[in-house]
Parts: C-alpha cells; structure tokens; sequence
C-alpha cells in the first residue's frame, strides 16, 4: 500500500488507537495472504471491512486474535500501544480481543454455560443474557451442537457480551441468518460497542468483516475500508462505499475511490 493512502488511513481516527497494523504480511500454511497491510483503530471507532472472497478479510481478524494458523513473516501489531505479536490467543484475550467467528466451531464435551464462565461470566449475569439473546435453554447444551445458524451466531455474540472485549473482531455476523436476527444481532453489538454512547465516551472498539454490508442497515459504523488481494486499497464513509460496491462491484469501486481520493488532493 502506498505511503500516501497509509497516511489517509490515519486521518479517519485520531489518536490515542486502541489497534495500530503497520506493513503486516500474513502467511497460512504456504499461501502468502497479507501484503503490507495497513490500519489504525481508534478508541471508540467501529470500522467495516469489504472485500471479495479471498482478499484475506478472515485472515486479518485470525491474525490479530493470535490464531496459530496465521503466521506473521513481517510487520506488527499493536494493542494500545503495545506489540501483541509474542502473545498467544488466550493471553489477547486476557489483554481485551475477542473474535465471533464466521465459522464458528462445535466443540464437543464443552457446554455453552461453561465456556461462559470461562469468560469471568456470573450466573445471574449468564442467565439474564442468554434469555435476552434466545439462548437460555442452550446453555446446558453442548457448544454449537444442534445449533441453528441464528443460534450459532447469537452464541457468538453473547459470549462476547460476557467477556466484553476493548477491541471485538465480528468476520461476517450476518452470515447465513435471516432479518430477525440480524436485526436481534445488531442491537446486541451495538450495545457490546457503546454506540449509544458520545464517542467520547466510548471505550470500546471494533472491526467488523462483511461480504453484503446487510449489518449496515442496522448497525452505525464509522468507517469502511476495500480490501482486496491482501491489501487496504482504499477508505470512505461506510454506506458511500457499499453503495459505490453495489452499483460498480469491487474491482471498479476502489479505481472509482482512488480516483476521487485524487481529486480531492488536487483540489
């Protein structure tokens, strides 16, 4: 990525960044997936990831949660000012990360109400979650077993609630569910994100990776990024960037931003 669009990136958040992803390249098994990649995350901030199949959207939030897949061969990552790249994914989790899975796994012999108490969650606090989000006859359940894909990712997004993470990593929440829940979903991380809250306020963040930008229609974001081939092409309003990917597709929305990013420089 260029030196000028690292230093656009930047202008969108002001310090202090909770996130700071500087020249990063991510291998997983031989297949080189991040290419210098570039972001900034500030405090308070929700930004939104588009990007075709491919362009290694899943593999940014693996990388940054530690999972052992992903190897870092060059670049950093921060985590309020602080490199994490030593740390494994349990002690970024400690630090503050959580990550809801797109995919997520069914772990056999592991109930939901346990892994939750992993997590620091109380009973009472467990209990009055769960039910908020459907899911207190699960909780004795093995994790995602028999789930539905709703339930799935509502599991997801309460064992985020539970462990109220600084930083929340969501590849693609609104992924194989139907309105109801992601209208149900929405509500839930924006509250997890204090959306309701003046910025300055806030004190938690978030990245979230969307293929259809659905979750936009009900979740405010602060600013979207196009991310193809491993790189952060280029940045604009979250709703001017899924309107520019609808009407041209992501090939021709990022020549159409770099270009209007040019003008506006020339101006």
């Amino acid at each position: 990525m260029s030196g000028k669009l690292e230093d656009e990136s930047k202008l969108y958040d002001s310090p202090p960044y909770i996130l700071e992803i500087e020249d990063l390249w991510v291998k997983a098994g031989d297949n080189l997936i991040l290419q210098g990649l570039d972001l900034h995350v500030g405090v308070g901030k929700l930004h939104v990831i588009f990007g075709p199949n491919g362009s290694g959207k899943s593999t940014l939030l693996g990388t940054i949660m530690g999972l052992p897949q992903f190897q870092v061969i060059k670049g950093d990552i921060r985590f309020k000012g602080k490199s994490i790249l030593e740390l494994s994914t349990d002690e970024r989790a400690k630090l503050g990360i959580g990550l809801a899975f797109q995919r997520p796994p069914l772990i056999k012999g592991v109930r939901l109400r346990t892994l939750l108490a992993t997590l620091n969650g109380s009973d009472s606090a467990i209990e009055e979650l769960a039910e908020e989000l459907g899911l207190k006859s699960h909780l004795d359940r093995e994790l995602n077993d028999g789930f539905s894909g709703g339930e799935i990712k509502r599991s997801e997004i309460l064992q985020l609630m539970v462990q109220r993470p600084e930083l929340v990593l969501l590849d693609e929440p609104e992924s194989g569910v139907d309105l109801e829940n992601i209208t149900l979903l929405a509500r839930f991380i924006g509250q997890l994100l204090e959306r309701d809250k003046h910025i300055v306020e806030r004190k938690r963040s978030g990245i979230i990776i969307t293929h259809t930008g659905h979750i936009l229609n009900y979740l405010n974001a602060d600013i979207a990024h196009v991310m193809m081939e491993g790189k952060i092409l280029c940045h604009g309003s979250p709703m001017d960037v899924l309107r520019q990917i609808k009407a041209k597709g992501y090939k021709e929305c990022v020549e159409c931003l770099l270009a209007e990013q040019s003008r506006e420089e020339a101006a």
